[in-house]
């Protein structure tokens, strides 16, 4: 089966779990197939409910919620991908747009870290990343990044982590450090000149962690 042919199913496939989960699909799931990672980009994907929580500015209760069900959702995706698609994810990192009810699925392939793309002002991406990520927490001990297809650029950090951070989630504080360092580093994340740099118009950024691994994933999307 083509990468093309792969990506319709896995769209299709996507759409119809979200439904099934949540009660009311996305109007587009748009699949990205690379040898790192798979990208999912969810477009207007929200409820009433989660509507009416927006509404009233518990955007606390509104990632909680999702938290719930998108763990209860990933290792359906996780086992699909092995089992239909052959294909094996390593870690699995997502986000959501609020503002504009869009949505961002990033899938690692296991053994995919060998494969490493270059691209023109690489340095220069991984340079502000770093400068945002010492800001919020700390210098990455390894920046990687790709582009996935020509309007979305994959950021993997490795070892962001400080001690004050993992205090936290050993009290359980895991979804309140997450939902406040998205808020931080995306306001930093959007000062960067990382768009201009790039010749793009940047659309949305993403950024997700895995708090056991040590590892966070930002995904930059362009008009």
């Amino acid at each position: 089966m083509s990468t093309i042919d792969l990506a319709g199913q896995l769209s299709s496939y996507t759409g119809r779990l979200l439904r099934e989960r949540f009660g009311r699909g996305p109007e587009s799931v748009h699949a990205s197939i690379a040898k790192q990672c798979i990208a999912l980009h969810i477009r207007n994907f929200i409820g009433p409910v989660e509507r009416f929580l927006l509404s009233k500015e518990e955007e606390q209760a509104f990632r909680y919620t999702r938290e719930l069900l998108m763990k209860s959702l990933l290792p359906e995706l996780s086992s699909y991908l092995k089992d239909q698609l052959e294909i094996e994810i390593s870690e699995l990192f997502y986000d959501w747009g609020i503002h504009n009810a869009s949505g961002m699925i990033v899938a690692l392939i296991k053994g995919g870290e060998a494969f490493t793309d270059k691209y023109a002002k690489q340095d220069e991406v991984h340079n502000q990343i770093n400068e945002v990520s010492s800001k919020v927490q700390r210098f990455p001990d390894i920046t990687t990044s790709w582009w996935i297809n020509p309007r979305t650029l994959i950021i993997k950090r490795e070892g962001i982590m400080i001690p004050l951070e993992k205090e936290l989630i050993d009290l359980g504080y895991e979804n309140t450090l997450k939902t406040t360092k998205r808020k931080m580093e995306k306001r930093y994340l959007e000062t960067t000149t990382i768009a201009p740099l790039l010749g793009k118009e940047l659309a949305d950024i993403y950024v997700d962690w895995d708090f056991t691994k040590d590892k966070s994933v930002i995904a930059y999307t362009f008009n």
